[in-house]
């Protein structure tokens, strides 16, 4: 069976991942793409549903805090094939490193503003007549 090739144009990948017009010239720009960008008639920027679904990776790992140089590397191994997985390998758990470091302290800020939701309920609901300011959890974690 014949593989079909869908032909978006550059406003139809915009509302399918969310990515403004301008961000995907720019992740093109910056070399993102596994694939080159086609062109239909006229020079008009023409995408496939695999770009699209190569870019909802890309918007992920950005998400995630991967950085551009990372992502383009990542791009690039992707894009040579076959061969250079341990690469891929260690690139990726180095972000997962890095992900999973940025979630410990995302937990350790919401542990603080949850306590600091309660302390400020438990005012509001004594109708502010508490005086003594607490500004952090006990070590316990109470």
């Amino acid at each position: 069976m014949a593989e079909i090739t869908t032909s978006l144009s550059i406003g139809q990948v915009a509302e399918r991942t969310g990515l403004s017009v301008h961000a995907l010239r720019f992740y093109e720009r910056e070399g993102l793409f596994v694939n080159p960008v086609r062109r239909g008639p006229g020079g008009r920027r023409v995408y496939s549903q695999d770009d699209v679904d190569w870019l909802t990776v890309c918007i992920i790992l950005r998400a995630s805090g991967m950085p551009l140089p990372t992502l383009s590397r990542y791009a690039d191994l992707v894009g040579e094939g076959s061969g250079n997985e341990e690469e891929r390998l260690a690139l990726m758990r180095e972000h997962q490193e890095n992900v999973t470091t940025q979630i410990v302290r995302l937990t350790e800020s919401l542990d603080l503003i949850r306590f600091k939701v309660g302390v400020y309920q438990d005012r509001i609901g004594q109708g502010n007549a508490a005086t003594h300011e607490c500004h952090t959890p006990s070590p316990s974690g109470g």
